[in-house]
Parts: structure tokens; sequence; C-alpha cells
């Protein structure tokens, strides 16, 4: 596996080595080994699936500590614009996202370190979508910020008349509208 540095310090893209053959494809999804020495010691605790269908939007959310998750994130099948926003109080790249295609054909995944924002658009019509978390799910923790905030100008490659939001992701507030949970000077891995 090649692991990508994005513009934002801690993002990566995995792209992973791929083996075709005329029988079809092999890769390995994950190893812990190689995953240790190119992206950091993250230890994953549970693995989640989704299914979904075009336009749906699930994002922009995080957890808050001590509840807090790294996310290593792929698409099984179809294809998503899956999007990452530095919410660390102090970080020279507050504000900003990182934005990739994860697809069943290109088989990248997406590392998500603790203190930023995840989400994605369903770009085909299904999709079924992949993560690991190095921490579990805890509902109190719950934090979002809206998918549409115009401060941070995502364009979801989606139409907005097309969009497909669950009840909660309809009414969070903008970035500037929270108190981030998150510090960039801390140390978020223990």
């Amino acid at each position: 596996m090649e692991a990508v540095r994005t513009e934002i310090d801690g993002v990566y893209i995995i792209e992973p080595r791929i083996f075709k053959d005329s029988r079809g494809y092999f890769f390995e999804s994950f190893s812990e080994r190689d995953f240790f020495s190119k992206v950091g010691e993250i230890h994953f605790v549970q693995d989640n699936e989704s299914r979904s269908s075009y336009g749906v939007l699930r994002g922009l959310h995080f957890q808050k500590p001590p509840y807090s998750q790294s996310k290593l994130v792929r698409v099984i099948s179809g294809a998503v614009l899956d999007v990452v926003v530095d919410i660390r109080k102090g970080s020279p790249t507050f504000g900003r996202y990182v934005a990739v295609e994860l697809s069943g054909d290109n088989h990248r995944q997406l590392f998500v370190p603790r203190g930023f924002a995840h989400g994605f658009s369903v770009l085909t019509d299904d999709v079924v979508f992949q993560y690991k978390c190095d921490n579990f799910y805890a509902p109190d923790s719950e934090g979002a910020i809206a998918w549409d905030d115009p401060d941070l100008a995502i364009d979801w490659r989606i139409p907005a008349d097309r969009v497909i939001l669950s009840d909660k992701d309809r009414c969070h507030p903008r970035l500037k509208d929270i108190d981030s949970p998150f510090d960039y000077f801390q140390d978020l891995y223990k």
C-alpha cells in the first residue's frame, strides 16, 4: 500500500497494491503492519458498513472527546465524494477540507484522523461504504457541522435539490458557530 499525504497534515489517501488477472483482482484492504509504518499506530476496534442511493449525503459528523474517532473509510461498490474538514482549534488548516472520490473501481481509502468532521455524498445509483473506527460509537458524544456551510463552500458534486438528508443532518450549525472540542496542539491519539 501507498499512503499519499494530502494538503492537510494527518489526512492520507491509501492506495492499495492491486493484483489483477483473468480471474479478477486481489488486494489487502488492511494490513496493520503497513498502516503502522506508513500512517501511524492506530488501533481500530469497530468496523461499520452502510448502503445508500444516489443523492444521499451523510455528514459532516464527528465524535467529541473522549470518544473521538479516527476512521479508515472505503467504498466496496459504487462511488462517493468523501470529505474531511479540519476542525482543530489552532490548526493552520482549520476550516479547510480534503475531498476525494472513493469507489469500488479505484479501491482508494481515506484516513480521517481525530479532530476532523467527516461526510460523503453518493455519486452513483447505489453505494456500499465501509469504515474502520479506533473508538466505539458513543451517541451522546455526537457532533456535526452543516453540510452546506457557505464558509466551507464544499462542492458535493450533486445538485442541491437532489440531496437526501436525514432529519438530524438538516439542522447542524455552521463551523463558525460551534466551539470545537479539538485542539491542534494536543496529542489526539492518546
